[in-house]
């Protein structure tokens, strides 16, 4: 699941190797995202509701308990998913995404991702964020996209098909409801511990995040292996795929 990259083509090199490994996958929209719902109003975004959303698209594939994929803003939603549906998650792999614990704590005591994290301020603006990104689709697929990888991973054809995503009726203002929502609804319920073995994989290049983010997090996620991607950006996922594939199956092959 993945909030800030479009929609499900942002997995598209994921999709085959897990498929052919015997696991079913399943990727979706998210709410707000190209041809899923996208509900007005801040509060549709809010944390409780991303999470139910996962709920019941589980319960919708007529299971009760599932592998959570997640990058990014997917990642908020499937970290607070690992807290408040513990006995829904099988196992939970997050790239690029920090514990909301380790975001708050950085945004708070460290300058150097205050900085890097301007843009969530900025996205607080009202019409103004969506007047800026919603004038050429394409020029903020190229911001959003190759602006921030590292390595070569998005092909102009890539470009064209995330600026569609991204011109879909609503989609602008639904994404930057998510960063929002974050801001104006926190979580209702207290941080859980997380049980559930967890890999975290971490680009070292990201241009917004930082590597202090996947610290001290060894009492929140105490079952938790950290991979360090080195000389790679953001879209880890579409950077160093090969790299992500093989450390996902090892991990979901680990003590099968």
């Amino acid at each position: 699941m993945d909030s800030v990259q479009p929609y499900w083509y942002s997995w598209r090199n994921q999709i085959a190797p897990l498929v052919n490994a015997g696991y079913r996958v399943v990727v979706p929209d998210q709410r707000g995202y190209n041809l899923s719902d996208k509900p007005s109003g801040i509060e549709s975004y809010r944390i409780e509701r991303l999470t139910a959303d996962i709920r019941e698209l589980i319960r919708a594939c007529g299971r009760e308990r599932a592998v959570i994929v997640a990058h990014d803003w997917g990642g908020a939603a499937a970290w607070r998913f690992a807290m408040d549906y513990a006995t829904a998650v099988e196992r939970l792999i997050v790239m690029n995404a920090p514990h909301p614990a380790a975001l708050a704590r950085e945004l708070n005591t460290n300058w150097t991702q205050r900085r890097k994290s301007w843009y969530m301020f900025f996205f607080q603006l009202p019409w103004l964020p969506e007047a800026l990104l919603s004038f050429s689709p394409l020029a903020s697929a190229q911001l959003f996209f190759r602006g921030t990888a590292v390595r070569s991973a998005f092909s102009d054809d890539d470009l064209q098909v995330m600026a569609s995503a991204l011109a879909q009726r609503g989609a602008l203002r639904s994404m930057l409801h998510w960063y929002r929502a974050a801001f104006r609804y926190p979580p209702s319920r207290p941080s859980q511990v997380i049980q559930s073995p967890t890999l975290l994989i971490w680009a070292e290049d990201d241009v917004a995040l930082g590597k202090s983010l996947t610290l001290g997090l060894e009492k929140r996620v105490p079952n938790m292996t950290v991979h360090y991607i080195p000389h790679c950006g953001h879209w880890v996922q579409n950077e160093a795929p090969d790299e992500v594939n093989g450390q996902m199956l090892a991990f979901l092959k680990r003590d099968a």
